[in-house]
């Protein structure tokens, strides 16, 4: 036998790229370790959303509030609930972005626009939107829940359930998907561009860890400009009393706020969103981008 026809050995960069699932347990696992850190900040935020008590103290003043009267380990209220959103939401959002950017066109560089990127990253926070609702619902309740007992997801999920019916783990369906869609429409394309930017006109490398955090940063911040409207209306309709329907819908809840409080309101809690999606995303895609390059991918 010639030596042309000896079988060679397998190069391990040849091997095959993860799967679906793969990615998908990849971004959730970023998120997750990503949500452990950054929950005091959403606790912050959804306070001064729901309350103009807590809107006029700023976030240093909600944060001494909360300690002061509910103790410290309020500021992870909902935290379990907050897991599990991720394990659903994120990772959905996060993994299923490349197989819908390859859905949708994205096959090569010159096909590649930034448009097409928003699409797909907009469908995929569509369907993780739809996983995670429930969760989300959940978190919201325990993190608005006052007093020095900290609420349990189960106790929390039985009264949601005895008051509202299944029809309440999906309060804010509408709103919420629509902020997905902005959300990560706007992160994920955002950050795809300014990678390629960072790339093109200072020579580091995909993979380098500047190149991830400046185009991070950058996205965290282009996400809250487009999405706090979206997260406060999704807010205010998720903590409605059971006993009174203020808003019947998300364009009901724009339209009200606007006319009773000023467009303004919609981006109360810019500070504190910006405060937390900046290091949220930046935490988040950083890690997940390691994990791609551990299991032997290319970087986003």
């Amino acid at each position: 036998m010639s030596l042309t026809n000896r079988q060679q050995p397998i190069s391990t960069s040849a091997a095959a790229a993860p799967g679906l699932l793969q990615q998908v347990g990849m971004a959730g696992s970023a998120a997750v370790i990503t949500v452990s850190f950054i929950h005091p900040i959403d606790v912050v935020k959804t306070r001064i959303q729901v309350s103009p008590e807590y809107a006029s103290l700023g976030m240093g003043g909600t944060v001494k509030r909360v300690v002061s009267n509910e103790g410290a380990l309020a500021m992870w209220k909902g935290v379990n609930a907050a897991w599990l959103r991720e394990a659903s939401y994120t990772s959905l959002r996060l993994g299923l972005y490349e197989p819908c950017k390859v859905a949708f066109g994205c096959t090569t560089p010159e096909n590649t626009t930034f448009l097409k990127k928003f699409a797909a990253g907009s469908a995929a926070g569509a369907l993780g939107s739809l996983a995670g609702n429930p969760f989300d619902v959940l978190k919201t309740k325990m993190m608005t829940a006052e007093g020095k007992g900290t609420p349990s997801i189960v106790g929390t999920a039985k009264d949601l359930l005895k008051h509202q019916g299944v029809g309440g783990f999906y309060r804010g369906i509408d709103s919420n998907i629509l902020r997905a869609m902005v959300l990560n429409g706007t992160k994920m394309a955002c950050y795809d561009q300014t990678k390629g930017y960072v790339v093109q006109y200072t020579g580091l490398a995909k993979t380098s860890l500047v190149t991830q955090f400046v185009s991070a940063v950058a996205a965290g911040f282009f996400m809250t400009c487009t999405v706090s409207p979206f997260d406060m209306v999704r807010t205010r309709l998720m903590n409605q009393p059971a006993d009174a329907k203020i808003y019947a819908n998300a364009g009901d809840c724009f339209v009200k706020i606007i006319k009773n409080e000023g467009p303004l309101t919609l981006w109360r809690g810019f500070m504190p969103i910006w405060s937390r999606f900046a290091p949220t995303t930046t935490i988040q895609l950083i890690i997940f981008e390691q994990l791609r390059s551990l299991m032997g991918m290319k970087s986003m």
